[in-house]
């Protein structure tokens, strides 16, 4: 019997014992001496059993919240928000069905704890400190969670938060990281956060899961990309590049159809679309031709004038076009090897294969003399346009001499070789 008596005893003396740590550390909290305030609920928080007390972690909680929020103390607990939000979940798993004391408080502790993590997250990356801002960021974001699990609140998201984690993530070098919450600000459709356009977000989406090779999410975000920013050519552009790449290309002409149909006002893709149709059916570098190579000469043709259509002072436009029909004239001019013959009616065909070629070399004089127009008589130019006018000189010059217009083919040789001092 004594030995029972004397454990009952003990006991209620520790259990009068952490009654009183508990409300001397309220004490103290009031009185605002709060190093000592930790230290007391801090102790009175090492006995197990005093851990299923919900108040003792709801005055660590207050506690901590003040030497967060105190500029002389806040240093010595670097992490004061992150535990008294540890505490504030254990207080609430205890007290599920009253949260008696945080409702009394009308919720100030958990705003407190969410306030603080984000200005502490916003003071960390302006002061470039990107890991510990991104550490901030997530805990900010934990705390909205927490909150929104528990009813309090209906936001389900912190995109002011969610959006600076990423990007303190991605500039500490952590891209997987800043893929995860990129990624739920494109999945949650928004496009504004504080007045900023967020198209580079869903770009960055797109192109980080492109690069992971993971077909299925860029596509997913291509098409979401294109949905919320339809004027946007990134995410054409990715697609297009992808298909040029890894082909085939029906594949990548059958996207272009598509591109210009959307776009019908873009000259720069009836350009890019004209340009890769006459590379791919004029190279022969990796093998013979393809067996429709007229065709698509000829498409892209099309393509190239409705270009020039929509922007007759494109250079690069231009020169492909003349090059087309040079390259042509070349094509025909070389018919005349196969004719060996010197009788009269050799003599003809060969004559009626130059007069020929001299028409293709006369449909592209006016498209190299218009990029003289548009070129020539400006000063410095950009290495593309600077290229342009040398190509379209050097061509005349060949074409003239093969007129036998000697006159005009000096005068082109002369801007020719002029083009670096002048330009």
């Amino acid at each position: 019997m004594k030995r029972i008596f004397l454990s009952l005893a003990l006991a209620g003396l520790f259990s009068g014992l952490f009654a009183q740590s508990v409300d001397k550390a309220k004490d103290l909290l009031k009185g605002k001496k709060l190093t000592e305030a930790k230290t007391e609920i801090d102790n009175a928080l090492t006995v197990e059993k005093n851990q299923k007390n919900a108040e003792a972690w709801y005055i660590k909680v207050k506690v901590y919240n003040a030497i967060a929020a105190d500029s002389a103390l806040k240093s010595t607990v670097p992490d004061a928000y992150v535990q008294s939000l540890a505490a504030l979940k254990k207080y609430a798993e205890l007290d599920d069905k009253k949260l008696v004391l945080l409702t009394l408080d009308q919720y100030k502790p958990i705003n407190e704890i969410y306030q603080g993590l984000f200005q502490e997250g916003a003071g960390n990356y302006n002061e470039k400190k990107y890991p510990e801002a991104y550490a901030d960021f997530t805990h900010a974001i934990e705390a909205i969670g927490f909150m929104n699990q528990k009813g309090w609140i209906k936001q389900n998201m912190d995109t002011t938060s969610t959006l600076y984690a990423g990007i303190s993530a991605e500039k500490a070098g952590k891209r997987d990281d800043a893929a995860k919450y990129y990624t739920q600000i494109a999945d949650s459709g928004i496009t504004k956060i504080g007045g900023n356009d967020m198209v580079e977000i869903y770009k960055w989406v797109t192109d980080y899961y492109n690069r992971k090779g993971d077909k299925a999410n860029t596509a997913k975000y291509v098409a979401i990309g294109k949905a919320k920013y339809p004027k946007e050519l990134f995410f054409d552009e990715l697609v297009l590049d992808d298909l040029r790449k890894n082909g085939p290309k029906d594949s990548l002409f059958a996207k272009y159809d598509q591109i210009i149909k959307e776009r019908p006002d873009s000259a720069i893709y009836f350009f890019n679309y004209g340009l890769e149709l006459y590379q791919y059916s004029s190279d022969t570098t990796k093998g013979p031709l393809p067996a429709n190579a007229d065709a698509l000469i000829k498409k892209s043709q099309e393509m190239l004038a409705q270009s020039l259509k929509l922007n007759p002072d494109y250079p690069q436009a231009n020169l492909v076009m003349g090059q087309i029909s040079y390259n042509q004239g070349i094509e025909i001019q070389q018919q005349t090897k196969a004719i060996k013959g010197s009788k009269p009616e050799d003599l003809k065909k060969r004559a009626e294969i130059r007069a020929e070629a001299i028409k293709k070399f006369d449909e592209a004089i006016p498209y190299f003399e218009k990029i003289d127009q548009l070129l020539g008589k400006q000063g410095e130019l950009k290495r593309a346009d600077k290229s342009a006018l040398k190509d379209a000189y050097d061509l005349l010059v060949t074409i003239n001499e093969q007129k036998k217009d000697k006159e005009k083919a000096a005068a082109w040789t002369d801007k020719y070789n002029n083009v670096e001092k002048v330009h």
